[in-house]
C-alpha cells in the first residue's frame, strides 16, 4: 500500500534495528557501484530518498539523478564501461511545464535519470526536497533530512531519526533543507491532491527502441508536440 499524507501533527522516535541498518548498508553500496563512474561525467551526480535519509525499507528504490544536461551517449558510455547494462530506457515529462528527462532502467528497483531540457528551480530542489546524497557522502555513511511520500521531515539520529509532519511548518522545513518555501508549498499541495484524487498520469511517458537516442525521441516529440517545444525553448 502506498504510503498517505499525514494531515496532522504528529512526532515520533524510530530507532532502527540491525536488518534496517543492514539493508542500508547494501542498498549504498549498489547505488555507489552506478554512481562513481557517473560522477565523471557530472561530480554533482545523487542518490535522492530514502536511501540518503536512511529511512529504508524492502520497497525503497535507488534513484540517481544527475542534475545537468548532459548527453546520453556519455552516460550510457559510462555504464557500458563499468558493465552496468540496462533493462530500457525511457522519457518522461510530467506536466506540460516541467523538464523531460532521461530515464535508464538498469533493474526493476534501479533507475539513473537526468533532464533532457533546462531545470527551473522548483524542479532541482524536488531532489533536495526529498533529501540527496553524492557518493562521497555515501562512503562516509552520511545521512540527510528530507521529506518522505507522507509527507513527514525525516531527520537522522544515531539511532535512526526523528520525524514529524511538514504541514503546518514549511518554512521551518525550507530553511532546513535550504530550498525555497514556494518548493516546499508545492511538493504539499502535489501529494494532498494526489491523496484526494489518486495517482495521476503524467503528461509524456515513452520507451525508445533499441536503436534510437533520447536526443532523437526529444527532436521528434517537440516536432510533433506543440506544448513540448515550447517548454523546450521556454528557458533558453
Amino acid at each position: 500500500m502506498a504510503k498517505k499524507p499525514t494531515r496532522h501533527p504528529e512526532f515520533r522516535e524510530v530507532f532502527y534495528k540491525r536488518e534496517r541498518w543492514f539493508l542500508l548498508e547494501q542498498l549504498r553500496n549498489r547505488a555507489m557501484k552506478i554512481m562513481k563512474p557517473l560522477e565523471a561525467i557530472h561530480p554533482e551526480t545523487v542518490v535522492h530518498g530514502s536511501i540518503a535519509r536512511g529511512d529504508v525499507s524492502r520497497k525503497s528504490d535507488i534513484d540517481i539523478f544527475i542534475p545537468a544536461q548532459v548527453t546520453s551517449f556519455s552516460v550510457e558510455t559510462a555504464l557500458e564501461k563499468a558493465g552496468i547494462s540496462y533493462n530500457r530506457r525511457y522519457v518522461v515529462q510530467a506536466t506540460p511545464t516541467y523538464s523531460m528527462k532521461a530515464h535508464i532502467e538498469t533493474d526493476e528497483s534501479t533507475s539513473v535519470s537526468f533532464p533532457l531540457m533546462k531545470l527551473r528551480k522548483v524542479e532541482r530542489e524536488f531532489y533536495k526536497f526529498g533529501g540527496e546524497a553524492n557518493a562521497e557522502s555515501l562512503e562516509k555513511r552520511l545521512r540527510v533530512p528530507g521529506v518522505d511520500k507522507r509527507l513527514m521531515l525525516i531527520e537522522p539520529t544515531e539511532d535512526g531519526h526523528r520525524e514529524n509532519t511538514v504541514i503546518g511548518r514549511e518554512e521551518h522545513v525550507a530553511k532546513m533543507l535550504d530550498i525555497s518555501v514556494e518548493t516546499v508549498q508545492d511538493r504539499v499541495r502535489t501529494l494532498l491532491r494526489r491523496d484526494e484524487i489518486g495517482r495521476t498520469g503524467v503528461f509524456i511517458k515513452e520507451e525508445l527502441s533499441g536503436d534510437e537516442t533520447f536526443e532523437m525521441v526529444l527532436e521528434r516529440l517537440a516536432e510533433e508536440n506543440p506544448a513540448v517545444r515550447r517548454r523546450l525553448t521556454s528557458l533558453c
